[in-house]
C-alpha cells in the first residue's frame, strides 16, 4: 500500500510541477479578472457537476465568508446548491439547462461565470457558458487536458495537464484556493 500511496503522490507532484510551468499565468489572469469585476460591483457565478460542484461551491464560500483575512464577504454564488431551482429546471426542461436558466435569471453586465469540468465536456457546464457569453459576462474556465470544447466559450482557460481526474480535481483545488488569495490580496492588501 505504502508503494502505491507513494507513487501517487509522485504522480500529483509531476502534474504540479507541470502546472508551474504550464498553467499558472492563466490561473492568475482568471484572479485579475475576477478581482476587476468584484472591486466595479459585479459577482462570481461558479458551477460543476459532482466533484466540481463541490469546488464551486467551496469557492462561493470563500469569498462570501473569508479565505486567510478578516474582510467583507464577496458577492459568489454556487449555482449548484439550490435542489429546487435544479431540480425544477431539470423537470421542466432538460438537466443540461440547469446552470445556463440560472446564468439568465442572475447574471448581470460585470458578473463573471466560472466553470468547473474535469472533463471538458459537461454538457450542462457548457450550456451554462454559452449563456454567459450571449448575456456578455466573463468566462472562466477550469479543465483537465482535453478541455478543448470549453476553449471558444471562455476568456480564460485554466486547463489541468493531465487525464486523471483525481490529479485534475487537485490542480482545481490549488487554483481555487490561489484565486482567493489573490483577490484576497489584491483588493484588501496582505494580512497583517
Amino acid at each position: 500500500m505504502l508503494t502505491i500511496a507513494t507513487a501517487s503522490l509522485k504522480r500529483s507532484i509531476e502534474v504540479k510541477k507541470q502546472f508551474l510551468n504550464d498553467g499558472l499565468a492563466e490561473v492568475v489572469r482568471a484572479a485579475e479578472v475576477i478581482s476587476s469585476a468584484l472591486a466595479g460591483g459585479g459577482k462570481l457565478l461558479a458551477m460543476g457537476n459532482g466533484g466540481s460542484a463541490a469546488d464551486a461551491q467551496h469557492l462561493a464560500a470563500e469569498l462570501v465568508n473569508r479565505y486567510l483575512m478578516e474582510r467583507p464577504g464577496l458577492p459568489a454564488l454556487a449555482l449548484t446548491t439550490d435542489t429546487s431551482v435544479l431540480t425544477s429546471i431539470a423537470n421542466d426542461y432538460e438537466y443540461d439547462e440547469v446552470f445556463a436558466k440560472q446564468i439568465k435569471a442572475l447574471g448581470n453586465e460585470g458578473d463573471v461565470v466560472l466553470g468547473l469540468s474535469t472533463s471538458g465536456t459537461s454538457a450542462n457546464v457548457l450550456a451554462g457558458l454559452v449563456a454567459a457569453r450571449q448575456r456578455g459576462l466573463i468566462t472562466v474556465g477550469l479543465c483537465g487536458a482535453n478541455g478543448e470544447a470549453m476553449g471558444p466559450l471562455c476568456e480564460i482557460l485554466v486547463k489541468a495537464p493531465c487525464e486523471e481526474t483525481p490529479r485534475i480535481q487537485e490542480i482545481h483545488g490549488f487554483c481555487i484556493h490561489l484565486i482567493c488569495e489573490l483577490i484576497d490580496i489584491t483588493l484588501f492588501g496582505r494580512a497583517q
